[in-house]
């Protein structure tokens, strides 16, 4: 596959990086500390696999009123939100240092729908790279055209209105993973800056059969083994999927798509101005970081900062670190966005939605971003 070079400005690298770097490096030895998952992530990962087959296995029991198992495919939806957030440090490396445990929690991915090879490559390889980089970074393009979620995308009559739709659409995530985004990246022409990419048959194959199997455990034997109106397990299927979709929509969205932070395009010579450690500063947003429970159950990705900049460092140390990447940034005038609050957050996405969807509005967000401010 060949692909656009759009380069960042890391040489040499800024007194900012050097003193980030040493900083964590220098906490992890001091407290003689690995910065893969402690006992606290095993635990919390044994804890959410209980849930979620728990409360499946209840369902299929046929011991519960209708009720009733419509609240236990709502324990599913939350649990299946939080696996994911557990698995997307494992298709990090961040989980274990050995990748054949990394390589088997990824694959809760491909058991709840999603495909893990695709993960891999436009959130690792694109989003990480070019975060908030306009017609680059496919997270805020995947919306497109239904939901504008970046100046660098065309603009329809309807997204003046995404302000209060898109919270709906939102819920929809985990849905369309399993039934269209995986399929059309799959076998996309263009994917963020790769051209024409080619997939290996296995990946395919195990696409193919990964999403089989998940119609099979979520779909055909509760069809099977349930005593209720098919009518019925179907509603319940999108319940658990639309609370599961909801959490993670609204969780990732914080993270990028405010009105603190930027949205870059790369100048006529595909270069963006800012060495990549900076640009990811500017292009992400951390929220409600005092938050224990919100830090513990979205497995620290509102400290998405220390994330963006250490991908491999696993997200339970994420709280650790916060402060010496602040203290840096301050230090040396970078901006560091955090908001104190998650429905301080949530306020600033209805913002840039509401500025996204205006022409006046979105004109000014694609001025200020060719410039890089």
């Amino acid at each position: 596959m060949s692909d656009r070079k759009v380069v960042f400005s890391n040489v040499p690298a800024s007194a900012f990086t050097h003193e980030v770097k040493a900083g964590v490096k220098a906490y992890f030895h001091d407290n003689d500390l690995s910065d893969k998952a402690n006992t606290e992530m095993r635990i919390k990962t044994a804890i959410l696999i209980s849930v979620i087959f728990g409360s499946y296995l209840l369902i299929l029991s046929n011991q519960f009123e209708p009720a009733t198992m419509l609240l236990l495919a709502v324990s599913m939806g939350i649990g299946f939100a939080a696996m994911g957030f557990v698995g997307h440090d494992a298709l990090h490396g961040a989980f274990s240092s050995k990748p054949q445990i990394n390589n088997l929690l990824g694959m809760s991915f491909d058991i709840l729908g999603a495909n893990r090879y695709l993960w891999k490559i436009t959130h690792n390889g694109i989003h990480h790279t070019f975060t908030n980089v306009m017609n680059m970074d496919e997270d805020i393009q995947v919306a497109d055209p239904m939901v504008r979620l970046s100046p660098g995308s065309k603009r329809y009559w309807h997204h003046r209105f995404q302000y209060i739709y898109a919270w709906f659409l939102y819920s929809l995530t985990t849905i369309n993973w399993i039934f269209v985004k995986d399929y059309r990246y799959m076998f996309v022409t263009q994917l963020g800056p790769y051209q024409n990419p080619r997939r290996p048959k296995s990946e395919i194959i195990q696409m193919f059969g990964f999403k089989a199997f998940n119609l099979l455990w979520t779909i055909v034997l509760p069809l099977i083994l349930i005593d209720l109106p098919w009518q019925q397990i179907i509603f319940g299927y999108l319940v658990m999927n639309m609370v599961a979709g909801f959490i993670l929509g609204v969780i990732f969205q914080m993270a990028h798509v405010v009105d603190v932070t930027d949205f870059v395009q790369p100048d006529n010579n595909a270069r963006i101005e800012d060495e990549w450690f900076i640009h990811q500063l500017k292009t992400t947003a951390n929220f409600a970081t005092h938050n224990r429970l919100l830090t513990w159950y979205v497995s620290g990705l509102n400290h998405q900062i220390e994330h963006h900049l250490f991908p491999k460092i696993c997200s339970v140390h994420y709280p650790a670190i916060r402060g010496i990447v602040e203290d840096a940034a301050r230090h040396h005038g970078i901006p560091y966005h955090c908001f104190p609050t998650f429905s301080a957050a949530v306020g600033s996405h209805i913002r840039i939605l509401k500025q996204l969807g205006s022409s006046e509005s979105a004109e000014i967000i694609k001025h200020r971003s060719a410039v890089g401010v």
